[in-house]
């Protein structure tokens, strides 16, 4: 049996500070994009009919960073008082340079996505940086072994685990609100579980990156003023693909290996759009990264739903799907 062990209110500011700093600052990168020219245009598959800017990623990076640099001033300015303070400057120090290298790899991914925003990066050159910083992030130890005594596994399923889950993401803007609606879900999902089991460190990063999607979405959802852009969507599915490798899954006082499927479950709509359509466009002799109208919310589009309402099912089935994680 498992119970809240840490300070709800420490979660709930975690939560807060996010969504706070990223709502405010979306309008200053929104001016600095339109300055530098950093929008996208309208154009073939898309809606849109002014220049709209690619703000999210940038947002919703500050909206990260930012908590996490003034959580750590304060905790080493103003000393340990409670246990909840001893708690978080243990975790820090435990895992240092794993958060080092997880917001390292998170600014990365977002200097990727910028990069493919403003000049159209080759495929390859943009899986190369998804690459190299899956690679990272398995070097410093976040792992997938699936019970398996094998390291070169580990950072072969770690790699590819990472590289879907990002690509799932990319794939999935492709409608206003939806990568970040689904972001926010499995966030959130990922928050109560790891919270519910102890793990505070990751239970405090997934109620950071909740807020800081949440704090985005009034700006891009149902009318854009704001996109995620590509440095949104790697973003979202970079972190989301290391919140599901950071927590345990698995206990031994509860030895349910099925347990171990939980992500699957939070990330099942976006990894089964994925699915849909890279065999879909690979039975159509199409290379799989080109994009298209096929995915599972244009077909909702298609059967009479509104845009808006077709994202706000599959947020809706999203969160069905992901709530069995919690059983």
């Amino acid at each position: 049996m498992f119970a809240l062990t840490f300070p709800v209110n420490a979660y709930l500011a975690a939560f807060i500070s996010a969504f706070i700093t990223t709502l405010l600052m979306l309008p200053l990168w929104r001016i600095w994009c339109e300055r530098v020219g950093l929008v996208d245009d309208p154009g073939h598959r898309k809606i849109h009919s002014t220049p709209t800017p690619l703000a999210g990623g940038l947002a919703v990076l500050t909206g990260l960073v930012i908590p996490i640099i003034a959580a750590v001033v304060v905790l080493k300015l103003n000393g340990s008082r409670i246990a909840s303070e001893d708690l978080l400057t243990y975790g820090l120090n435990e895992r240092a340079l794993q958060l080092a290298a997880i917001v390292a790899g998170a600014i990365g991914m977002v200097v990727i996505g910028l990069l493919d925003d403003k000049h159209e990066l080759k495929p390859i050159t943009k899986f190369t940086g998804q690459f190299l910083i899956a690679l990272l992030i398995a070097a410093v130890g976040v792992r997938i072994t699936l019970f398996v005594p094998n390291v070169a596994f580990h950072y072969a399923i770690t790699i590819l685990w990472l590289l879907t889950v990002i690509n799932a993401f990319n794939f999935m803007d492709n409608m206003n609100g939806l990568c970040a609606g689904l972001g926010a879900i499995g966030a959130g999902l990922f928050a109560v579980i790891a919270a519910w089991h102890g793990q505070y460190l990751v239970g405090m990063f997934a109620f950071l990156m909740c807020g800081a999607l949440l704090g985005f979405l009034p700006h891009n959802f149902p009318n854009a003023r704001a996109f995620l852009g590509d440095s949104g969507s790697h973003l979202v599915g970079y972190l989301l693909a290391v919140l599901a490798i950071l927590p345990h899954f698995y206990h031994p006082d509860q030895p349910r290996r099925i347990a171990v499927l939980t992500p699957l479950l939070v990330l099942a709509v976006p990894l089964i759009d994925l699915a849909w359509v890279v065999i879909l466009r690979t039975s159509k002799g199409k290379p799989f990264y080109i994009g298209d109208t096929n995915h599972l919310s244009h077909q909702l589009a298609r059967s009479g739903l509104s845009r808006p309402a077709a994202v706000m099912l599959l947020w809706l089935v999203a969160a069905g799907i992901g709530a069995l994680a919690l059983l």
